[in-house]
Parts: structure tokens; sequence; C-alpha cells
């Protein structure tokens, strides 16, 4: 594999990046907050959190009815399924407690991280792929807990 096929497209990364920016100031802002503002900031963190990992199932929804394989219609099924059941947990987050959410959502990412890897692996989302999500993914479920624990 050459290092160009690896590396993570400038876009991608700094939009990336600045997607972080929301977890860590929300995550950081929560400990310093009382009453109805840190609540709001916990609420936020999850409408945030349940936002992008929606996006991430998105990703997976378009790799599958982008691809050039559409023989086999029931890994298709199966990929596109796959890709809906982020919204469906994200959407579950917002509808208990900012704290169990919070978990809930955490637990989501690294699972859509593993489900990354695995595309990757597969030839599904591109080499460069694993580059971007591992350190973003650190950097939101980090914040996530940190948001449920402060």
């Amino acid at each position: 594999m050459e290092a160009a096929e690896t590396k993570v497209p400038s876009a991608a990364g700094w939009l990336g990046g600045f997607g972080a920016v929301p977890f860590i100031g929300i995550a950081g802002a929560i400990p310093l907050l009382d009453g109805a503002p840190r609540i709001w900031a916990a609420h936020a963190l999850v409408a945030y959190g349940a936002t992008i990992l929606s996006f991430l199932g998105g990703i997976h929804w378009g790799l599958a009815i982008g691809s050039e394989n559409r023989s086999d219609n029931c890994h298709s099924l199966n990929r596109l399924v796959l890709s809906v059941m982020p919204s469906l947990v994200g959407w579950a987050a917002l509808l208990v407690s900012e704290k169990i959410g919070l978990f809930i959502l955490a637990t989501a990412i690294v699972a859509m991280l593993w489900i990354d890897l695995r595309a990757t692996k597969a030839g599904y989302a591109p080499p460069w792929y694993p580059k971007l999500r591992i350190p973003l993914t650190c950097i939101v479920v980090a914040a996530l807990l940190w948001g449920a624990i402060a």
C-alpha cells in the first residue's frame, strides 16, 4: 500500500478535527457549571454525540449504496441495515438521562470504530480512514465519558 493511499485528505482531517471541538468544549465546561446551565450543557453534549453517531452511520449508507459490487444483495442489505442502527442508538440516547445517554454514545462510537476498521480491512472504506477515525474516536469517547462522570 502506497503512502498516498493511507494519507488522510486535508479536508477530512480539518473537518474531523473541527468536529471534535464541540465535544471538548462542552465536556470541559460541564464541571464548571451549576444548575440549569450544567443540565443544558449535558443535554447539548448528548445531542451532538447523537448527531455525530448518526453521521457515522450515514458514512456506511453512502459506502453501501456507492459500492461497485451490487451483485451481493444480502451483503448490501446487511450493510444498509447496519448503517441505520447508529441513528436509532443515538435517538435512544436522547430519551434517557444525560449520564446514561453519554455512556450509550461512548459505547456506540467505539462499536462504530470497530465496524469502520472492519470495513477498511474489507476494502469498503478508504485505507486512510482508520488514521482519521482512531484519534477522533479517542477524543470523542474521552469527552463523552468526562461529561458523564463530571
